[in-house]
């Protein structure tokens, strides 16, 4: 990002708890903090988010017959509650919620999210369509600020707050949160230089598996997102938007550390429930 040399006169008494920001890694020196105080200042926060929970829930069969992945219980409460913990403990308090597939086990449970302190509006699919067709659902509800987008089946112990200063801090139309795996091509492998994403591959070949840098299925997007979702009814955001994103130097990767699991197979939802805190 561009950036203009400017010289400023501060109040004395400002300038310690301008320092006090200061811890040479994240926050450089002092012209960075003030940058950073602005960005704060200034910027949009992150009010709104979108949460898929469509599909069928296949591999995640026989669970997934009597209840959508995103209601599968992890110490006797749903996946999707602690979501939307998550959200509104990072002051995310408009959801929109993409439902499929059992979805009255979602609605009913939730209602307009008055009970867990938000706002839902609810989006359907009549059938899988991927990413893409959500996303232009959701357009109207989302259009004119940056939202994070959530998949239903994650469960992540991340600072969405440090997620979204990182996103305004570099200014690109996609920030990704990242972790990693011993086996990224079960995932959507990233190559990272800097804080750029060079090249977004999903699910590659094994062969091709170079990093272990993945996507945890975490994105703050910006609304020019929209222009980029291609016409055809079927699309997928990591399949068809974000490898062509990354080749025009428009994402930007954030790795955290914090526990991450995609409940995506029985085996891994085994795993959460003994170590996923309650």
């Amino acid at each position: 990002m561009q950036r203009e040399r400017l010289t400023i006169t501060l109040r004395k008494d400002l300038l310690p708890e301008v320092d006090g920001y200061i811890d040479k890694v994240k926050i450089r020196n002092r012209s960075h903090a003030i940058e950073y105080l602005l960005t704060k200042s200034l910027k949009p926060h992150l009010r709104k988010a979108l949460v898929l929970c469509g599909g069928n829930g296949v591999k995640m069969r026989p669970f997934t017959y009597e209840m959508p992945k995103a209601m599968l219980p992890v110490h006797n409460r749903p996946i999707l509650e602690y979501i939307i913990e998550l959200l509104r403990n990072n002051e995310i308090r408009e959801i929109v919620i993409l439902v499929g597939h059992l979805k009255e086990k979602i609605t009913n449970h939730f209602g307009d999210g008055s009970k867990f302190g938000v706002k839902i509006t609810y989006i359907e699919e009549k059938s899988p369509e991927g990413t893409g067709a959500p996303l232009l659902k959701a357009k109207k509800y989302l259009k004119g600020e940056p939202f994070l987008l959530m998949y239903g089946d994650v469960l992540a112990d991340i600072k969405i707050k440090e997620f979204f200063e990182f996103h305004q801090e570099h200014g690109n139309m996609v920030s990704v949160a990242l972790s990693s795996a011993t086996n990224p091509e079960a995932y959507g492998m990233v190559k990272l230089r800097g804080n750029k994403i060079m090249e977004f591959k999903e699910k590659p070949e094994k062969a091709e598996s170079v990093s272990r840098l993945i996507s945890a299925g975490i994105y703050i997007l910006e609304p020019e997102i929209f222009s980029h979702v291609p016409a055809k009814k079927r699309s997928f955001l990591e399949h068809d938007i974000l490898p062509g994103l990354a080749s025009e130097g428009k994402l930007s990767g954030w790795p955290f550390e914090g526990l991450w699991f995609d409940i995506s197979t029985p085996e891994i939802y085994g795993k959460v429930l003994k170590e996923w805190k309650k």
